[in-house]
């Protein structure tokens, strides 16, 4: 499972990050971060089942980071890091989604026994889920099959638009709050079916309402709510990203997602289905690719392929001139290319082929490999000149990515023959 840490102070993140035996456990560190607002971007990139958050923090404290990610991936297991005087204050986050705790300081033994105690918790909700998709498919009657059944009526070509509201009322009546100020529809197609179906329905489930799903002849099709219409469309590209990662563990293959437009009424729902089906038929001839997610902002008057690579260029162009700024993060060059964060983070990703973090890092680190071999710079000077502030974090990002430290790899270039 992939972890993100969360902390301000540098030395309880370089003590998370050294003293915890990652490689013999089976979790990864996949990130850190020292506030929630460097955080939450960095989070919907790398996408991780777990993170781990201190609470007090400048910028976005831990409460704030613990109430998006609980509005928008709540599928996520967060751990709260607290000290003994704020501890109560903490156990206010169980609202927020919040699975554990650990006291500070941290030791190894205590990180790995709370970590084990997450990823069983939401292995055991993931096993949960997938029984009563199974039970979903045995039964042809009870509240979830009804549900379901209500929730793929929406999606009907034989719905008139007035039809939409006698099934949100159906739906509130059996308990699915599916009320809402926006919608996004979401219509993914991979094989096999039933393995992805269950895939699909055991994220959603553990969505806490904010998805729906319904199963299709083809895939699966789901009803994202929103609070705002860019509250909408966060949720649906973050939604899509996860649902890709969790139908590739069930061993699924031609994944292709389509994202509809943002609708403002429950009589739209219809008309962001079709737009994102649109888009799914449009993806279906890319056979020899990974998985594909596009929305239907993506479409615009362009070309799919040219307005995401006239996209990534820009992205890149930027982050060519900034990556030496340490505080350079997702949502600047987000805003630099007119995307929100998660559109972004998607479209990055599938036509870059890198995320953004990688990219970020390939970056940094050829700019540290370069001076490393060409100038007799400290490491930590190295560092803050190829765009990180914490020379510990960089010797375990170079490490992590080269095999060799960076007086190795300087020693080694530096052996090589003229």
């Amino acid at each position: 499972m992939k972890v993100f840490l969360v902390d301000d102070e540098i030395v309880v993140r370089e003590g998370i990050r050294e003293s915890f035996p990652w490689e013999d456990t089976p979790y990864t560190l996949v990130g850190e971060a020292p506030d929630g607002e460097m955080a939450l971007p960095m989070i919907r990139d790398t996408n991780p089942d777990i993170v781990i958050t201190d609470i007090r923090m400048p910028f976005m404290d831990g409460i704030e980071l613990c109430r998006v990610l609980h509005g928008q991936m709540p599928w996520i297991g967060i751990i709260v890091l607290s000290g003994y005087d704020e501890f109560e204050y903490a156990r206010q986050c169980i609202q927020l989604g919040v699975k554990e705790y650990l006291l500070k300081p941290v030791n190894a033994e205590a990180l790995r026994e709370v970590l084990d105690k997450v990823r069983l918790e939401l292995e055991e909700e993931r096993k949960a889920s997938e029984h009563a998709a199974s039970l979903r498919t045995r039964m042809e009657s009870g509240g979830k099959f009804l549900k379901e059944k209500l929730i793929g009526s929406l999606f009907s070509d034989e719905s008139m638009e007035g039809d939409a509201l006698s099934t949100i009322k159906q739906l509130e009546a059996v308990g699915a709050k599916v009320t809402a100020l926006f919608y996004a529809v979401i219509d993914a197609a991979f094989t096999p079916l039933s393995e992805g179906q269950a895939a699909a329905d055991v994220l959603s489930d553990n969505s806490d309402g904010i998805v729906h799903s319904s199963a299709s002849r083809t895939g699966t099709r789901l009803l994202v709510l929103g609070d705002s219409g860019e509250d909408a469309e966060e949720r649906a590209y973050a939604f899509a990203n996860s649902l890709t990662r969790e139908l590739e563990r069930a061993g699924c293959s031609s994944i292709r997602v389509g994202i509809g437009e943002i609708v403002d009424r429950p009589e739209k729902i219809l008309q962001s289905f079709k737009s994102a089906r649109h888009i799914r038929h449009l993806l279906a001839d890319k056979k020899d690719e990974g998985p594909v997610i596009l929305g239907v902002r993506e479409m615009g008057e362009m070309s799919e392929s040219s307005v995401n690579s006239s996209v990534i260029n820009e992205a890149k162009l930027y982050m060519s001139q900034h990556f030496t700024e340490p505080n350079l993060m997702l949502q600047d060059v987000a805003k630099a290319v007119g995307m929100s964060n998660s559109r972004f983070s998607t479209v990055f990703s599938q036509q870059g082929g890198q995320t953004f973090t990688e990219y970020l890092s390939f970056l940094r680190l050829n700019r540290a490999k370069e001076l490393l071999r060409t100038t007799d710079s400290k490491s930590s000077q190295i560092a803050y000149d190829a765009g990180y502030n914490d020379s510990h974090y960089f010797s375990y990002i170079f490490k992590k990515n080269t095999g060799l430290t960076p007086s190795e790899y300087r020693q080694q270039y530096q052996n090589q023959p003229k």
